[in-house]
């Protein structure tokens, strides 16, 4: 449990990226690519559309299926088939073969699972020019031969700086304030944002690597603070609105929410990092549209696309070529300044420990 948790502050590149194209089925891919000079999609040959089915979480499904999907159906005769759900279920549904998926769009911690598994093709990187064009943390998250991050996110700290009294929060440490008794709200250690949490509990106790027993003690400490352990981002949401909490941390995207219902909430970066909360997409193994897959992740990540997503506060870009700029800046995790300052957990290290983890958080500290 002593190895490093934190492979170390990530480090990006600042290239751009273009848009590529779609492949097409097996019998017409021969002639599909795309335009040398915009970087377009190169139009399918027209007859029965292509049915691509997509395995993701169904938020901000309007947007998505008019913004994103709808051109990309156009353009190459395919039909988009959404298979929708939460991270476990989806994965399960892969798992166990009863989903004819072709591309899933996982949290890295659960697509760490899926490699482990065998679920998934390894991808031809050479299909997926604008991998190039990346934050060097999103082109290979999980390794080489698999899917990138089309968008990655924060988890920092939001608070009513009104409802502490006029304190202002900067780093980790700050949630063990005695300003934040009764007032707190921590993540699940079975969520997502969990072992983040742990790991910035290390931190805390004054461990330069990951340390486990300092990490669960200083919890522990905490515990007597913390109102409940949230579950779902929407509990959160409702305990802040309603008065029940002040504090806790959250993911970046979902500071509006907050704002929405409390507008004094501030969002801040801890100063020792906010850690880089990362969404990839795989191409599921046995898929028959691999290259059309393929070709959906490049133009997923194309600037285009990526410029409407961000712009509609849906996902934080990986996009370097994106320059935004006041509001639309807002509300998202944006800029090589930001994303170079996030830590990333090695999820790998985090499945192989999770359920220790799980079963010694019951034990110890939520009591």
């Amino acid at each position: 449990m002593k190895q490093r948790m934190i492979r170390g502050l990530v480090s990006l590149s600042l290239v751009g990226l273009a848009l590529s194209g779609c492949g097409t089925p097996a019998k017409d891919q021969a002639g599909a690519g795309t335009n040398a000079n915009t970087g377009a999609p190169a139009a399918a040959p027209k007859g029965e559309p292509t049915q691509l089915v997509i395995s993701t979480w169904g938020f901000s499904d309007d947007f998505f299926k008019k913004e994103v999907y709808a051109p990309f159906e156009k353009e190459h005769n395919v039909k988009i088939v959404l298979d929708t759900g939460n991270n476990a279920d989806r994965l399960n549904k892969v798992r166990q073969g009863t989903s004819n998926v072709d591309l899933i769009y996982l949290s890295d911690y659960y697509a760490q699972q899926g490699i482990e598994a065998g679920v998934f093709e390894k991808i031809d990187r050479s299909r997926i020019q604008n991998l190039n064009d990346i934050y060097d943390i999103a082109k290979a998250p999980l390794g080489e031969d698999y899917g990138p991050a089309y968008t990655i996110g924060q988890l920092g700290i939001a608070y009513n700086p009104k409802a502490l009294g006029g304190k202002d929060l900067t780093s980790w440490k700050d949630l063990w304030s005695p300003e934040l008794a009764k007032k707190l709200t921590m993540p699940n250690i079975t969520g997502t944002t969990g072992p983040m949490v742990l790991d910035a509990a290390s931190l805390v106790s004054g461990s330069a690597q990951f340390n486990a027993d300092q990490a669960f003690a200083k919890l522990k400490e905490l515990n007597k603070s913390v109102v409940k352990y949230y579950g779902q981002t929407s509990e959160f949401v409702n305990m802040f609105a309603q008065g029940e909490i002040a504090a806790g941390p959250i993911m970046e995207m979902y500071v509006k929410d907050l704002k929405a219902a409390v507008p004094e909430t501030k969002f801040i970066t801890p100063a020792e990092g906010g850690y880089a909360v990362m969404n990839t997409v795989n191409v599921v193994k046995g898929s028959k549209n691999k290259q059309l897959a393929e070709d959906f992740i490049n133009y997923h990540l194309s600037k285009e696309v990526q410029e409407k997503i961000a712009k509609a506060k849906v996902d934080s870009p990986v996009n370097t070529k994106l320059q935004l700029s006041g509001d639309d800046t807002k509300g998202i995790t944006y800029g090589a300044d930001t994303v170079s300052k996030l830590r990333k957990l090695d999820m790998k290290f985090v499945n192989q420990n999770l359920k220790g983890w799980i079963d010694r958080f019951n034990k110890e500290v939520a009591q």
